[in-house]
């Protein structure tokens, strides 16, 4: 019978690949500023220094690019309570306490970023927008109960980074500005090495400890959710975004699931004992039925969006 390690092993048994992959982070993360992918030049003052305060008519960007937008900046804006419920699930000391801190200084950037650039464009109502922030940071992180650990974070945070990548990609290309796609780009950039990284520490942990990794891998993603879950108009906002493809189903299986299962070998290996089994074939049977739940709902939007069409043309 596979022992089962305890967190404290678990978390000193990483460290050393922690620490070589803090390593490799750093050779491979290339410093940038917030304040260069801001067009400062389009900014004026609001009413408060004798200028004009927000109107909708001074946005450029469409419903789903404010939208997306919106719910990509009060995702990064939760950063505290991400810092927080890492650093209670890892450690503060050693590699994993240096690289915790490194991943918070280069997420906050991508909150400054974005914030600055809806602000100086007026693309969004910054009054509405500084409410719902504070609505987030204080409900702060929507986590499930049992979601605790250092194997049950390295795996979702590998989940959670890549899907930001892919979501923050897909809004800048729907925001019909080069500045923002631009600096959506440089963002996401950061995201995948987030990815890679925690990626990398997860594979390791298969090494270490193959059934207590794959179990949790499983759960993680069986009840995956986007760390944004919760905050204000979070479905209504989510599903306007799930229809024009910022984040959708397909997406989540064959750019977040498959490739990240892929480079962990999961159908591969062969050192699992009886838990291990039990919960790859678990993983296997959801990923069928999440192939199946993808046909389905692209054959539910195309038949919503042909509707949608024919009305707008019979308006005409």
């Amino acid at each position: 019978m596979v022992k089962e390690l305890t967190e404290l092993q678990l978390l000193t048994e990483l460290e050393p690949s922690v620490a070589d992959n803090l390593n490799r982070h750093l050779s491979l993360a290339k410093p940038w500023n917030p304040h260069d992918y801001v067009p400062w030049a389009e900014g004026r003052n609001y009413a408060a220094l004798g200028g004009v305060d927000w109107d909708p008519e001074q946005s450029e960007l469409s419903e789903v690019a404010r939208v997306a937008m919106i719910t990509n900046l009060l995702t990064e804006d939760n950063l505290p309570s991400y810092h927080r419920y890492i650093s209670e699930n890892l450690s503060t000391d050693g590699a994993w306490g240096t690289w915790v801190g490194t991943w918070t200084a280069e997420e906050n950037r991508h909150g400054i970023a974005m914030r600055d650039y809806l602000v100086v464009t007026r693309g969004v109502d910054p009054v509405e927008l500084e409410k719902t922030r504070t609505i987030v940071l204080t409900r702060g992180i929507i986590a499930p109960e049992d979601f605790e650990g250092v194997l049950i974070q390295s795996a979702y945070v590998t989940f959670q980074e890549v899907a930001t990548r892919v979501s923050h990609r897909q809004t800048g290309r729907v925001c019909n500005d080069p500045v923002a796609d631009t600096m959506l780009k440089r963002i996401a950039q950061d995201e995948n090495l987030h990815a890679v990284f925690y990626r990398n520490i997860t594979g390791a942990a298969f090494d270490l400890a193959p059934d207590q990794t794959m179990d949790a891998v499983t759960r993680v993603v069986k009840d995956f959710d986007m760390p944004g879950r919760g905050m204000p108009n979070w479905r209504r906002n989510g599903v306007l975004m799930v229809k024009h493809g910022i984040y959708d189903l397909r997406q989540h299986l064959e750019e977040v699931l498959v490739p990240t299962l892929r480079k962990w070998k999961v159908f591969d290996r062969t050192d699992f004992g009886p838990l291990g089994e039990q919960r790859r074939n678990e993983l296997g049977e959801f990923l069928e039925k999440l192939q199946r739940d993808v046909v389905r709902f692209e054959e539910r939007r195309a038949h919503l969006l042909e509707r949608q069409a024919a009305k707008a043309a019979a308006r005409t």
